[in-house]
């Protein structure tokens, strides 16, 4: 059995319910792997560095990729001993669409790696919307921004081979049973 093929990820741009989501799928008993993002950036503010996005994208993207790359390999490590479902908010492709949005240059080596590791063939897309959408200190972007992240994020999953579905907006828990009722319906 490939776990990788229980390696499901929920992504989106900004603002969309995501984390919402993750949570009451880890309160079902579920496993999760929390974005990096926030992290990174609460580290890098924490510090006074500058691997933010609105400082140096560069470094940031770098942080991300090799962040999210680790997340990966250490779930591998993790389902050999718990398998089963684990849920990814967001996932290494995430990273690779926030590159090519602004247009940095990463080592090769780095995105090779990165395009290596695979997760179930099906990924989980919230849709952007404006009326749950807000900023913060860790979120930025403009609505509009937030808009071609989305764009962006479906067709870096859909150019590297994933079906990309798209949660309905509605109720946390229609969104939960949705996934559930996605995942059920196709073999592993």
């Amino acid at each position: 059995m490939d776990q990788t093929n229980y390696f499901i990820v929920l992504t989106g741009g900004p603002g969309v319910g995501k984390t919402t989501l993750i949570n009451k799928i880890q309160k079902q008993g579920y496993r999760t792997v929390p974005e990096d993002a926030r992290r990174i950036i609460k580290e890098q503010l924490d510090s006074n560095g500058d691997g933010l996005p609105w400082k140096n994208r560069q470094y940031y993207a770098t942080l991300m990729l090799t962040a999210s790359t680790n997340s990966f390999l250490h779930e591998i490590k993790k389902s050999a001993t718990d398998p089963g479902y684990v849920f990814f908010d967001r996932g290494i492709p995430d990273t690779l669409a926030y590159i090519e949005m602004e247009n940095l240059i990463i080592e090769e080596s780095l995105l090779a790696e990165a395009k290596a590791h695979r997760y179930y063939k099906k990924i989980f897309i919230l849709p952007p919307w404006q009326e749950i959408y807000e900023t913060d200190n860790e979120r930025k972007q403009t609505w509009e921004e937030a808009e071609a992240t989305f764009n962006q994020m479906k067709n870096v999953y859909e150019q590297l081979g994933y079906e990309v579905v798209e949660i309905p907006k509605t109720t946390v828990e229609q969104r939960y049973q949705f996934i559930l009722d996605a995942l059920r319906s196709t073999d592993h």
